[in-house]
């Protein structure tokens, strides 16, 4: 299992923030390895909505499905999964003096013989997460 952890502090109101990243289509903006993500379905996003997620990883392109485990105010869940691996985005997000915290976690878990790859996959993915937090900063930032 592959753990990422990052912190990122932007002056977007935390509400705004929610709004936005509850929407995972949005990870296109601030996911440096998704390719492209688009909602299966229409209507108000809750708990239980779905998308497909293409994401690059290593030169090779994996998609997942991706739904939206938990909802509630300042913490949004979404759980991706396809036959090689599990991937839990846990998101927090915070408010306080004018600055919105993110706590962004990424728990990656192989399946089958892709488990054997877990220790030399870590750095790959940090590298990521470090791509990750001028991306989301970016995105939350314009908005």
């Amino acid at each position: 299992m592959v753990h990422v952890h990052r912190t990122i502090t932007v002056r977007t109101p935390a509400q705004t923030v929610v709004d936005y990243l509850k929407d995972f289509a949005h990870a296109e903006a601030w996911d440096p390895g998704t390719v492209s993500c688009t909602r299966d379905g229409t209507g108000p996003i809750a708990v239980g909505a779905q998308w497909h997620n293409v994401s690059e990883f290593r030169g090779k392109k994996t998609e997942l499905t991706y739904r939206l485990e938990r909802l509630e105010p300042g913490r949004i869940v979404f759980v991706g999964d396809n036959k090689t691996a599990t991937s839990t985005d846990d998101l927090t997000v915070t408010e306080e003096d004018g600055t919105t915290t993110i706590s962004y976690h990424a728990t990656i878990e192989f399946h089958g013989l892709a488990k054997l790859a877990d220790p030399f996959l870590k750095r790959q993915f940090e590298k990521m997460g470090d791509e990750l937090v001028p991306e989301m900063t970016k995105a939350l930032e314009a908005l």
